[in-house]
């Protein structure tokens, strides 16, 4: 079963950084798209940042030169490294992978799913 679990979260200053990290495992063909989201209170999901299997990478506007995601394909690991960070950065963030998993129907085939992580707190102060 596939898993994707995060860390890294917690409380800073303004001003200040911090990096998340977020590891797939389980049984798992290839990891394809990695990202993270996040959610703050009273608004909708949001991209923050995605990366390829070959590291082209997406920014959200609020996050360009601020943030970079990177990512480890041998330890099927994507990060976020957060700098200059502002209060309204405060959400919780929420990593997301595209994996092909071998899932059993009668067989195991490959099957290709948007996974989830459980999310972790990210909270700016001013």
């Amino acid at each position: 079963q596939v898993q994707l679990v995060e860390s890294g979260g917690g409380l800073v200053q303004a001003g200040g950084s911090l990096r998340l990290s977020c590891r797939a495992s389980g049984s798992i063909f290839s990891v394809n798209v990695m990202g993270w989201y996040r959610q703050a209170p009273g608004k909708q999901r949001e991209l923050v940042a995605s990366i390829t299997s070959g590291a082209s990478t997406n920014y959200a506007d609020s996050v360009k030169g601020r943030f970079t995601i990177s990512r480890d394909n041998a330890k099927n690991t994507v990060y976020l490294q957060m700098i200059s960070l502002k209060p309204e950065d405060t959400a919780v963030y929420f990593c997301n992978a595209d994996i092909t998993a071998p899932i059993y129907s009668g067989s195991f085939v490959p099957s290709r799913n948007d996974y989830w992580g459980q999310g972790t707190q990210v909270t700016v102060s001013s």
